[in-house]
This record gives structure tokens, C-alpha cells and sequence, in this order.
């Protein structure tokens, strides 16, 4: 039993460089949760500003049993970075430096505390492309990003966090510092240790520092946005996609719910009366660009859509994504709780999903929104509850136990993006074998002996 008493914690706020440490309510408060519904309070906050800081603190708190729950911006989904077992709270945020853009190299060397956006402009006006976009690219950090292994539109060409992570600096439990992987984009010299680390939700180590692949910029984008009067179209147009030759670097789908929640929030004439929705976006030189959207919109028309709205240039492609990243926010506006469930189905299951998900509304009377990433199967399934409702808790469980059941007989995942966390840790020993859960154990033990890396949670 991993023990936070203060006693324990006496020197704490001695052994770092002052105004790193902080007791005070408030600060441990705002520390307690993340954007899922668990939460508790730490006994102290720490925001080391350096790697030696970060050291110091491990060994402190490996000498001493205590509890340590690596924290990025908190905007997770599944109450990754909740201190479920109290102790200390060590947030990145002020390891938030861009140390390096190197064109020459390709590479990026960063502070876990950088926000996404904020490293993607400052790559960009070197004519260079950092490509992982989660929706909360503008408040997330790369460390959390990291910590699980993000995704986003842009990840069906391009691929996820863990695709550019080239090396880390990262901190094991007992204080030591690592340095694994480097800055060359070829690397097989021992384990894997980066892609280890990349995706481990804080049970591992802390990430300190990375070194990131960077690409060239494609030099121009353009984008389709269509709608369709049922998700059956929607879906057999992106096959149609993929079956003439085209890879997409974004390719969304939304269903009838969130587009009406969508349309209360935006009043976007498009939305009014959609079934279904697609988001198609190319990207690379413009003349290739152009004639290639040119081609896909024949292949789309072919699914007989409601509208085929094309965009060309930055300005008028950010204009689609605007509504799109809308969806989340209109889907809260209903007033019912979103219960967001990243799952991935193999991507010739999409239309099954959607069907089941139909039924499991009609099975359980709770409506069910549907968007996401369609082009590699990675959809938001999002549980609308009415927790006023004296049977909703049944229902809601009732309605993920199924989802998920479904999703493992698919042979799909129960997580593309979010993570485990708290709010999926029911379902871990459905999503993978005993012998698996046994192999993250030794892992575990291997590198964190005394357990004090973010415990409580899926190990």
C-alpha cells in the first residue's frame, strides 16, 4: 500500500528550487482530475521547471513509497492523470521550451510542456510539418500526447504520435535519467525503448524531452465536405475512396445526432437535414491536389450525396474543420453526458458499427452519436446520458458492456487514442489476453519495482 501521509512528505518542498512545490488547496484541487468525472486530491503539486528537479523529486518519492501522478494540460478522457491514491502530482507544465528546429535534421527538440498548436505554427514557418493533430491540439501538450500516443484527423496518412517520436529524455521511477532512441530516423540499435515509453500513460517513466520527426510541409490542401441521407452511403463512398487508389490525409464521418447537435450549435445550412457527413481532405503540390479532389468527387457523386462542398487553400479547408471540431461541444450543449468511447473497429466493420449502435439505442433508449475518424476505423462513440433518469446509470453500463463486447469480438480495440486510464480499466481484462496482462506486469516491476508511477491505474 503505497502510503501519502504529509509526514512523508516533510523536505519535499526543501529538496526542489523554491516555487516548485505547492501545498496550497486551491493548487491541489485543480490538480485532481482531468476532463473524465473522477477525481482526488493530491497531497502536494509539484511543477518542476528542469530534469534534475525531476530526478531529485523520483528519488524522493521511490525512497519513500509515495505515490507520483505525472500530469500534462489535464485534458484527457479517461482520468489518466487522476491521483487516484493522493501523494504528489508532478505537472510538465512549465517544461514547456522548444529547444530546437533543425530543417536539416528534420527534427524538433522539445520540452514535454510545449502546446501541440504551438510547436505545429512554429515548425510550419520553416516550411516543415509536424503532423499528429488531436482535437485539443491547441491546449494539449506534447508530453501528454506522448504519454497516449495521440492521434487525430491527419493520423490516416500520416500516422499517430508514437510514428515521430525519434528519441526521449525521460525519468524512470528511482530518479535516473535516460536517454533512448536519438535524432536519426533510422535507429536499430538495441529495444525500442522510445515506442516503449510512447503511449504507457505515466507507469513507466516521465518524458523530459523529445526528439521529434518532422516532414516537409505539403505546399497546398483541399478538402470535400459532403452530405449524405444515410451513413450506409457515407461509408460505401469512403471504400469507393480507397478502392480507386486515394489516401486521404483526413477522411471524417458524423451521424445524424451529432450533425443535428451541431446544426443547433453552428446553424451551418449544410448541417440542416444530414443524415450522414463526410470530411475528405488531400493534401501535397496544388496541381496534383486539384485534379486529385476532382477525381474523388466523381467517385463520391456516385453515392448520390445531398451537397459536395469543395475547399481549396488553408482558409477554406480551416473553415470545414471549424464546424468539425465543433461536434464535441454541440454534443454537450444538448445537456445530456457524453460518454466519449474512442473505439477502432477493422475498417471493413464501419457499416456494422453504425448499425449496432442504431440497435443498442433501441435497446437501451439511449441515444447514441457517432463521429470520428473514419478512415482507419477510429470512431467516437459518444453514450448520451440522462442521469436524471432513475434507470440511466443501468442503461449506460448496460449499453458499454455491449459496445465493448462487440468491438473485442470485431477483433477491433476499446482505446485508438484516449488511453486506458480509470474510465476503461473494467474493460482491460476483456480487451487483452491473460498472458499480456501478465507481460505489462513484468514490465511494470521491471522499471517501477515499488509501483509509485500513476498507481490505481490499468496494471
Amino acid at each position: 500500500m503505497i502510503a501519502t501521509r504529509n509526514k512523508q512528505l516533510a523536505g519535499l518542498d526543501r529538496l526542489l528550487p523554491r516555487g516548485e512545490v505547492s501545498f496550497e488547496p486551491s493548487v491541489l484541487a485543480e490538480h485532481a482530475g482531468d476532463k473524465w468525472f473522477a477525481s482526488h486530491k493530491p497531497d502536494a503539486v509539484a511543477k518542476p521547471r528542469s530534469t534534475k528537479s525531476v530526478s531529485a523529486l523520483l528519488r524522493f518519492a521511490n525512497a519513500r513509497n509515495i505515490a507520483v501522478t505525472p500530469r500534462g494540460a489535464g485534458h484527457g478522457y479517461v482520468g489518466g492523470c487522476v491521483p487516484v491514491r493522493g501523494g504528489i502530482v508532478l505537472s510538465l507544465a512549465r517544461m514547456n521550451r522548444i529547444k530546437e528546429i533543425n530543417a536539416a535534421d528534420f527534427v524538433a527538440v522539445v520540452q514535454p510542456g510545449v502546446i501541440t498548436e504551438y510547436l505545429q505554427t512554429a515548425v510550419e514557418r520553416k516550411g516543415l510539418y509536424y503532423p499528429p493533430d488531436p482535437a485539443s491540439q491547441d491546449e494539449s501538450f506534447i508530453g501528454g500526447n506522448i504519454a497516449t500516443n495521440a492521434g487525430g484527423p491527419r493520423c490516416l496518412k500520416y500516422g499517430v504520435t508514437r510514428d515521430y517520436v525519434l528519441g526521449l529524455e525521460a525519468v524512470l521511477a528511482n530518479g535516473t535519467v535516460v536517454r533512448v532512441g536519438g535524432r536519426t530516423h533510422k535507429n536499430r540499435t538495441g529495444f525500442d525503448f522510445a515506442r516503449l515509453f510512447t503511449g504507457s500513460e505515466g507507469l513507466l517513466a516521465v518524458i523530459t524531452e523529445a526528439t521529434l520527426k518532422l516532414l516537409p510541409l505539403p505546399p497546398f490542401r483541399a478538402c470535400l465536405a459532403v452530405g449524405f441521407s444515410s451513413a450506409r452511403n457515407a461509408i460505401r463512398a469512403l471504400h469507393a475512396i480507397f478502392a480507386a487508389g486515394f489516401l486521404p490525409a483526413a477522411l471524417e464521418i458524423a451521424d445524424a445526432f451529432t450533425l443535428a447537435a451541431a446544426y443547433k450549435r453552428t446553424k451551418s445550412p449544410r448541417l440542416r437535414g444530414c443524415q450522414a457527413h463526410l470530411i475528405i481532405e488531400l493534401d501535397g503540390q496544388e496541381r496534383s491536389v486539384r485534379s486529385e479532389l476532382g477525381d474523388v468527387k466523381r467517385i463520391v457523386h456516385r453515392q448520390k450525396p445531398l451537397f459536395v462542398e469543395p475547399g481549396f487553400g488553408r482558409k477554406q479547408c480551416e473553415e470545414v474543420w471549424r464546424i468539425r471540431r465543433e461536434f464535441s461541444y454541440s454534443l454537450r450543449d444538448t445537456g445530456l453526458t457524453k460518454l466519449n468511447q474512442d473505439i477502432v473497429v477493422p475498417r471493413g466493420r464501419l457499416e456494422d458499427l453504425f448499425r449496432f449502435t442504431a440497435q443498442l439505442q433501441k435497446k437501451h433508449g439511449v441515444p447514441i452519436a457517432c463521429f470520428g475518424h473514419a478512415g482507419d476505423g477510429n470512431i467516437h462513440v459518444n453514450v448520451m446520458v440522462d442521469y436524471k433518469e432513475p434507470r440511466a446509470s443501468l442503461q449506460a453500463d448496460a449499453t458499454l458492456d455491449e459496445l465493448f463486447g462487440k468491438v473485442i469480438e470485431w477483433k477491433g480495440a476499446i482505446s485508438g487514442e484516449h488511453g486506458i486510464g480509470l474510465a476503461k480499466k473494467e474493460w482491460w481484462p476483456l480487451a487483452v489476453s491473460k498472458e499480456v496482462r501478465t507481460l505489462h506486469r513484468t514490465i511494470k516491476r521491471a522499471l517501477d519495482p515499488h509501483g509509485i508511477l500513476n498507481p490505481g491505474k490499468f496494471t
